[in-house]
């Protein structure tokens, strides 16, 4: 049956409505990607053209205390040529010259380049290597060169620079003067100087500017200013002194050789304000070489052994539990505490000696029976003490893996009957190197513990920004009375005969100090124990201007292990050469000839000391100085007539002190 016109028509209108409506979605579509999506494709197509790029600042310099660079900032420049750029006539007239000056400067045939860039030239190449981390005068020459001398758009030249840190001295206080690196997750890495004063000082403020994608695909500014400007860094002076450091350097690294060691340190400080003057910490890499590999003088924590005799000494004067004058049996040397012996290096030990040739002698029985017997009804007395002075506490340096400080406390896990013998001596806690300096720089200041310091002032060009003074601790960390004491017995250490340091005696230079020897590992089989050699102490002895640690790790056992042998040498020689390469010279006198008459008057004040203390001795013949010492440290009151030698004392020989107050004294 034929179809109609009538339903031919309404088909029709329905393909026709359907057709509109399809339009106007299409239509509507096309207006939705224009207005919300086109603005996302429009972004991502500039992202791919445009960026905002960081302009990275020139970081500061590090220098020395007289001005020497330490670590510098330096562009370093790459230089390529766009061989497409220079027009015909151009290349022809200049591009052989171009490679003869470069053949110049950089020592090469100008046949190399020429072959180069004529290769490039026919393979139409826009990026030819010239030259690759050059600095500044190499790259202000070039240029000046044939080609490079244009505009880059027509003599085709194109460079770049990144900035680089390097160091003058080399691998000398590498460690000390540091890096700061940082990661592509914007993780920093700190190390030493550079990095404890990278983020207020050092680094700058990163710069921002436009750039555009070329051709060529490398990205170039846009326009000739940027969004940011870069701030480069200040520059900071530190208390380092180069040629303190170089002596360092070297005399360490000669010990840590002469004796097989595995590692070492060196400090140097000056008494007064706490600057580092010099720090060398070198190690043995697998090359057998001794390198910067680790900042041991701040970092590693290890039992002092020795040099924290004076520390326990200090101690047991301030809580009055002790006297350098109380005679003590050393027990042939060997003196059982519990189920342990302590022992003396010297078999048979020194007999009956007071305790300050024990200290000069560094007599392990000795210094256990004083710390022991004196606190063993009240431990955490001992401890107290300690802690007063601060040796629990880091010292808060700015310099980034300071070691922690252990120093035991009654009820800690491993606290037992067996802690205060071994405290005293140096085991069952733990010190760094520069911390033990921190104490004994504070008895040369005559009490006053100041914080170690790396830094004097922060600069922009000559302008100052930012002083760094001396930071105190603690005004006194003792009596006056008690610092004079220790004082006296760290000059006997090297200069008396019975001192373990007396082999560093120079009568042209004062030095006083502590020796140090440890065991590494105690626990361990004698045959396969290790040993820490250690000096500590500071010079001039009477008019200390600096203090010195030397502290060298596991030395060969064949060629020696003591301290006075190992790190004692380290010190006298550095001390020698700093002190005559300093204005100390012109204050102290030398040359100063051996005194016989005064070595036997002090040789016979030792010997009065080491009397009975329960009685009074025999001062006839003394010195009224020596005298008055004595007395005073037996807690006697002394009034003296006239000056000169004891010729009459108004208290008889062998009196019981207890029915002593005072002592009258007849000088002539």
């Amino acid at each position: 049956m034929p179809v109609s016109d009538k339903n031919i028509m309404s088909r029709l209108y329905l393909i026709v409505v359907g057709m509109v409506i399809f339009a106007g979605l299409v239509a509507f579509k096309l207006i939705g990607v224009s207005t919300v999506e086109g603005e996302k494709y429009k972004q991502w197509a500039l992202e791919k053209t445009e960026r905002v790029a960081t302009i990275p600042p020139i970081r500061g310099n590090i220098f020395s205390d007289d001005g020497s660079l330490l670590a510098a900032s330096v562009a370093k420049y790459t230089v390529h040529l766009d061989a497409l750029t220079p027009k015909s006539k151009l290349w022809e007239d200049e591009h052989k010259a171009l490679c003869d000056s470069l053949g110049t400067l950089f020592g090469k045939p100008s046949s190399h380049y020429l072959q180069k860039l004529r290769k490039a030239r026919a393979n139409k190449k826009r990026h030819v290597l010239l030259a690759r981390d050059i600095d500044y005068p190499e790259f202000a020459r070039m240029r000046n060169f044939p080609l490079l001398k244009y505009h880059p758009y027509k003599g085709g030249m194109k460079s770049d620079y990144k900035v680089v840190r390097e160091y003058p001295l080399g691998q000398m206080a590498w460690r000390s003067i540091g890096y700061e690196k940082v990661d592509e997750n914007g993780y920093y890495t700190r190390v030493g100087i550079d990095g404890a004063f990278g983020k207020d000082f050092l680094r700058g403020v990163v710069g921002k500017r436009m750039e555009q994608k070329s051709g060529g695909g490398q990205w170039k500014p846009m326009g000739a200013n940027n969004i940011v400007e870069p701030q480069d860094g200040l520059d900071v002076l530190t208390t380092l002194n180069i040629n303190f450091q170089d002596i360092a350097h070297n005399e360490l690294k000669k010990q840590l050789q002469a004796y097989d060691a595995d590692h070492g340190c060196v400090v140097v400080m000056e008494v007064e304000t706490g600057a580092v003057k010099a720090i060398a910490n070198l190690g043995k890499d697998e090359d057998g070489n001794y390198i910067e590999l680790r900042n041991y003088a701040v970092w590693e924590a290890h039992e002092p052994g020795s040099t924290f005799k004076l520390m326990s000494l200090l101690a047991a004067l301030e809580d009055n539990v002790a006297d350098t004058t109380q005679i003590l049996d050393t027990h042939k040397g060997r003196w059982k505490v519990y189920n342990k012996l302590v022992k003396d290096s010297r078999w048979g030990g020194y007999g009956q000696i007071s305790i300050a040739k024990g200290f000069a002698v560094s007599s392990n029985t000795v210094f256990a029976q004083m710390i022991n017997n004196g606190y063993e009804d009240q431990p955490e007395k001992f401890v107290n003490r300690l802690m007063n002075f601060g040796l629990h506490k880091k010292l808060d340096l700015p310099i980034i893996g300071e070691g922690q400080p252990i120093i035991r406390y009654p009820g800690d896990k491993l606290w037992s009957g067996l802690s205060l013998a071994w405290m005293s001596q140096g085991y069952e806690v733990a010190l760094t190197p520069l911390q033990t300096l921190t104490f004994y720089n504070a008895i040369a200041n005559d009490g006053e513990m100041v914080r170690p310091r790396f830094l004097s002032k922060a600069r922009v060009g000559n302008r100052e920004v930012e002083k760094f003074e001396k930071e105190v601790m603690s005004k006194s960390i003792a009596s006056t009375e008690n610092i004079k004491k220790v004082q006296r017995l760290l000059k006997d250490v090297v200069e008396k005969d019975f001192g373990t340091g007396s082999g560093l005696y120079d009568p042209n230079f004062s030095m006083a100090g502590k020796t140090g020897t440890s065991w590494k590992n105690y626990w361990a089989n004698a045959d396969d124990r290790d040993y820490i050699s250690s000096f500590a102490g500071y010079f001039p002895a009477d008019d200390p201007k600096y203090s010195c640690i030397v502290i060298i790790h596991e030395p060969n056992q064949e060629k020696g292990i003591y301290g006075a042998d190992v790190a004692g040498p380290v010190f006298k020689s550095m001390a020698k050469k700093i002190y005559l390469s300093s204005p100390v010279i012109d204050k102290v006198e030398v040359d100063i000839p051996e005194n016989e008459e005064l070595n036997k008057k002090y040789e016979d004040y030792y010997a009065k000391a080491q009397e009975e203390t329960k009685k009074m001795p025999n001062l006839l013949g003394m010195s009224g100085m020596d005298a008055v010492s004595l007395l005073e440290n037996l807690g006697v009151e002394v009034a003296l007539q006239s000056n000169g030698k004891v010729v009459e004392q108004s208290v008889e020989k062998g009196t019981a002190l207890n029915e002593v107050k005072k002592i009258t004294l007849t000088l002539q």
